[in-house]
């Protein structure tokens, strides 16, 4: 799994700059920019289950709804550097070498899987005082077909993708996944299913 380069560090400024020298239009969550979800809830993860268990501090109901939090140079940042930190210090490794089970969720103890990944991002970006309900962890599907764990920032510039795969931080739509389903807004213990109907091209090997 990559880590975070220079140069992406470079290049997701150079973004950022790009984005805050264009005034932000009246917030339309049915752009192309956010990705859709259904109405209504569906399963939730078993590992995100036993999280909630056993963390049930971070899994009520979000006492205050924000569609989407205003990106700023300042929030921007915070983004980039904890998908950074995480990136660079966390070692990548599965649950069944960790916890000899298939899937556990936790926060990354220097060694982690995506979802700890995730979780410690969305942790610390909250504590940094981004409104909950703009962090939700989806789970999608790699062009491989594995499975796979990310972290969602809902701004009004889009839904931002924090990855333990990437240095980068991308659009939604700019990244190769498939998207499956999130946390609600809501209520991080609900989940909705996403809805994506883009055609994915996947290269072919030579």
């Amino acid at each position: 799994m990559a880590t975070t380069s220079k140069t992406g560090l470079i290049a997701a400024l150079l973004v950022a700059i790009v984005a805050f020298a264009t005034p932000a239009a009246a917030l339309d969550l049915t752009n192309v920019a956010f990705i859709q979800t259904s109405s209504h809830t569906t399963s939730i993860p078993v590992g995100a289950l036993q999280f909630c268990q056993s963390h049930q501090g971070e899994c009520s109901p979000n006492k205050t709804i924000v569609p989407a939090t205003v990106l700023t140079e300042q929030n921007w940042q915070q983004l980039v550097e904890v998908n950074a930190y995480y990136n660079q210090t966390v070692v990548p490794a599965t649950d069944e070498q960790l916890y000899r089970v298939e899937e556990f969720w936790t926060y990354p103890n220097g060694y982690g899987d995506c979802e700890d990944f995730a979780l410690a991002k969305r942790r610390d970006l909250i504590a940094a005082g981004w409104a909950p309900s703009t962090l939700m962890i989806a789970v999608v599907r790699q062009p491989n077909g594995d499975g796979h764990a990310v972290l969602i920032a809902r701004t009004d510039r889009g839904d931002m993708v924090l990855d333990n795969q990437a240095g980068t931080i991308n659009l939604w739509s700019d990244t190769p996944y498939h998207y499956i389903k999130r946390q609600s807004q809501a209520n991080p213990a609900e989940w909705v299913d996403m809805i994506d109907d883009r055609v994915l091209m996947v290269a072919a090997n030579n």
